[in-house]
Order: C-alpha cells, then structure tokens, then sequence
C-alpha cells in the first residue's frame, strides 16, 4: 500500500522505522535480528537508505599510473527491500538518490522496484563526497532531488528517458522528499529552504519527512512555515535517540541540527554510555509523546542499528 493512503486511512499516529543495508559482505541476518523485536509494535513501513559509492585510486598496469574506481560499501538498498517485505509483509521504501547516479542508472532502478511490487520510494539528493565542499552530480545525473522528483512523475505518467518504449501498465510511484526543520545547511535562509520543499510537492512529491531533530519547537516552526507557503501534504517528524557523549559532536556536524543544552548537560553527567542512552530515552520518550498528542501522522525512527534504545521508546509510546 501506497505510504500516502496508509496516512490518510489511519486515525492514529503510526510508525516507521528506517535502516541501513549492511555492508557488503555482511549476512542481512543481523539486520533481521534488530527488526525482530520491533514486530509486536507493527510498523506502517521501513525505510532503506541507499549511500553513494566512494571514489579510491586504485594502480593500474606496471607504470605506476592509478585510475579512480567506485565501490559501494553497502550496496544492497534494493534486495534489502525485498527481503524485509518477503520477511516481514511490510511494506519497504528504498531511498532513491542522486548522488553517484545518472538519470538512466535511475529509471533502470525504477523498473526494478516496480517488477518486485515496490511503489514507495523517498526522493533525495543525497550526501557530499568526501572532500567535496559542494555538491556535483554525477554527468547525466540530476543536481537536485527536485529534478529527481520531475523524473519520477514523468515514469509514472508513461515517459521513459530514451524514445520508442510503451509502457503496457502504468507506474504509480508514491514519492517522499526530505525537510529540514533547521534548514538545510546549504540554504541562505529559512524562506528559501522552504521555497525549495515547496518546488518538490509542486512537482509530485506526496509526504515529508524531516531530517532529525532533539527540539520539537523546530518541527512545530517548520510545519507552520510550510502551511502558510500553501503545503498542505503530512509531514512527518524524524527522530533518533542519543545513545553515546561523541554523538554530541558527531550529530550537529553531520547534520546541521542543534542539540538542546539540557540535553548536554544531562549526557555530559553520565560517567557511562548505558547512562547516556537511559538519557537518551528518556528525552525520545518525552518527545514522542508531544508529537503523538499532537497529531502528527507517523512517528519515523533513524534505528541505525541501535534497535535497542528505540524499542524501549516504543514499548511506552505504542
């Protein structure tokens, strides 16, 4: 069932997990094993990220001479979905980027998911490489999920990339695009940021979810901003527990979000990560509950691997 249909049917927040494809070489047992405990909350659906290729020299013939080579350190984000559907019944949302790929690497994505019966997908840019103080597309590629969210709704409406294709059935991707409660870093200003969220609900997208944050006043300021811009689709919150005192540094400098100073004081006092993850629930928990009592349409957890901490959180929330 389409993500979009599954909000508008229920009368109460659901929830949503998304994970990390393992990596290469990695059995997908233990990602089974982190989801198992979370069958008894019945998620809506489980998101799968998908990562851009890193780019390594590798030496070539006897001369010394080196060419770059791209590899994938968690290649799996298609067979992954496939799996936790065949798994669990569940439906599976592949994240689609345009980091690393060409606007043909995409549709031939796209026919894959639609062959296995996937049509939700999550509609991104994607990540810098490394050392790349600004994003470049791949050539062929797209510059923005905008334009990818334009390639989507042309498949779906029968337009392949290159002439002389039909389509004998239609394609019927439901889309998600990403928010940025504290704007995204590369914006100039809140207005813009939202201009943009604007642009790809204009073009097809059908919901949104946000980038993670540890204060709700950010996620009530940007669903305000987005309905007075005329955004009218769900917007649902992400969220992610603290579970280690390096987060402290890690998460804003990945992430551009900011960490509340209650928050860091309390993680700062704890001599022990299982004292900073108890931390960590706590503040999820309370969060989960203002969001939940206030009505948003779906609670979607970053797990990452830390199936723990979140399950404690959902054995009060749900």
């Amino acid at each position: 069932m389409k993500i979009i249909e599954r909000i508008r049917q229920s009368k109460k927040t659901l929830l949503s997990l998304e994970v990390l494809p393992p990596l290469k070489g990695k059995s997908i047992q233990s990602l089974f094993n982190s989801l198992d405990v979370f069958k008894d909350f019945k998620p809506s659906w489980i998101n799968v990220t998908n990562h851009r290729p890193d780019i390594v020299k590798r030496p070539v013939g006897i001369l010394g001479r080196t060419r770059n080579i791209e590899i994938r350190k968690r290649p799996a984000t298609i067979g992954v979905c496939a799996a936790l559907m065949n798994r669990y019944q569940i439906d599976a949302v592949p994240h689609i980027i345009c980091a690393g790929t060409t606007v043909h690497d995409i549709e031939d994505t796209l026919i894959e998911l639609n062959f296995l019966g996937i049509d939700n997908v999550l509609a991104l840019r994607g990540d810098l490489a490394k050392n790349e103080s600004c994003f470049t597309p791949k050539l062929d590629g797209h510059r923005y999920a905008l334009e990818l969210v334009k390639q989507i709704q042309l498949l779906n409406d029968g337009h392949f990339i290159d002439e002389g294709f039909e389509i004998d059935h239609n394609m019927n991707f439901c889309v998600g695009v990403a928010g940025y409660p504290e704007k995204h870093f590369e914006s100039y200003d809140q207005e813009e940021d939202i201009s943009f969220v604007k642009e790809k609900v204009k073009a097809g997208a059908d919901y949104i979810v946000t980038q993670l944050f540890f204060d709700n006043k950010y996620y009530f300021d940007f669903v305000a901003r987005c309905r007075n811009a005329g955004v009218t689709v769900p917007i649902i919150p992400g969220l992610k527990p603290l579970t280690t005192k390096n987060q402290l540094r890690i998460l804003p400098k990945t992430f551009h979000i900011t960490i509340p100073k209650d928050l860091v004081h309390a993680v700062e006092s704890c001599n022990t990560d299982i004292a900073v993850e108890q931390v960590g629930v706590e503040w999820l928990t309370q969060q989960s509950k203002d969001l939940q009592q206030s009505g948003v349409p779906a609670l979607h957890y970053y797990t990452m691997g830390k199936s723990n901490a979140v399950e404690k959180v959902l054995k009060i929330i749900f």
